[in-house]
């Protein structure tokens, strides 16, 4: 079966926004556990502009599945991760003001450093995963730095499966076949949403878990909306 991880940036985003603690993170983590969610991920950034460090450090408290924590393996996330030590780190190579992340790690340039922070991370009981595109080399490049782990970059898959173009998934099939070839778990995300996410699943062998934020976010805001507007109106009356 395949797990699910709700990345909770977007909370922050909005709780951030007015500051306070509206909507109150732990809280919404603690309830999307309790709703069935097997994992909470959050992918705090160096200018703490959606999830902030300290948010990190809280949510042990509240998290008794999954913990995955992405980001770019700075010395400040690399402190953070150690200190908090969640089940999971996903290493993404993003740029400090990368409003997203938008590529998965050459895992040949950087063999040598992702080598060092993996082992230093495996050295704490802390499971790894590299972000990587559906690129064979890569794969078999991630397999060499010694992860338990990659997490495919799905924003391809997805804007093909917008177009009606389901050709689409063939490179992370692909991928995938190779990764369970080197031995590699699989995970995956980026714009996965309740349009793609069964075809993706359906097709790709051994998917360990997926991780899906924004457009669970989204859908989460519209879906309710009817309900919400409704209770309103009932205090209104």
């Amino acid at each position: 079966m395949t797990k699910l991880s709700v990345n909770i940036n977007k909370i922050a985003t909005l709780r951030n926004s007015r500051g306070g603690n509206v909507p109150n993170l732990l809280q919404v983590a603690k309830d999307i556990q309790d709703f069935g969610a097997e994992g909470i991920t959050i992918h705090p950034r160096p200018d703490e502009r959606h999830i902030r460090y300290q948010d990190a450090r809280d949510l042990p408290s509240v998290v008794h599945t999954e913990y995955n924590i992405e980001g770019n393996p700075i010395k400040s996330f690399m402190d953070l991760v150690l200190k908090v030590k969640p089940t999971q780190v996903t290493l993404v190579p993003d740029a400090e003001d990368a409003i997203t992340s938008n590529a998965g790690w050459d895992t040949i340039k950087y063999k040598d450093f992702l080598v060092d922070v993996i082992a230093e991370f495996k050295a704490n009981n802390i499971r790894t995963s590299i972000f990587v595109d559906p690129i064979s080399k890569m794969i078999e490049g991630a397999a060499e730095t010694g992860t338990d782990r990659i997490e495919l970059y799905t924003e391809a898959y997805a804007s093909e499966f917008e177009k009606g173009n389901k050709d689409g998934i063939k490179p992370y099939i692909e991928a995938a076949l190779v990764a369970n070839k080197v031995d590699l778990g699989i995970n995956a995300g980026h714009d996965l949403n309740l349009e793609n996410t069964a075809y993706f699943k359906q097709n790709i062998p051994n998917l360990l878990e997926v991780s899906i934020g924004h457009a669970l976010i989204a859908e989460s805001l519209y879906l309710g909306l009817e309900n919400v507007v409704q209770m309103y109106l009932q205090k209104l009356k």
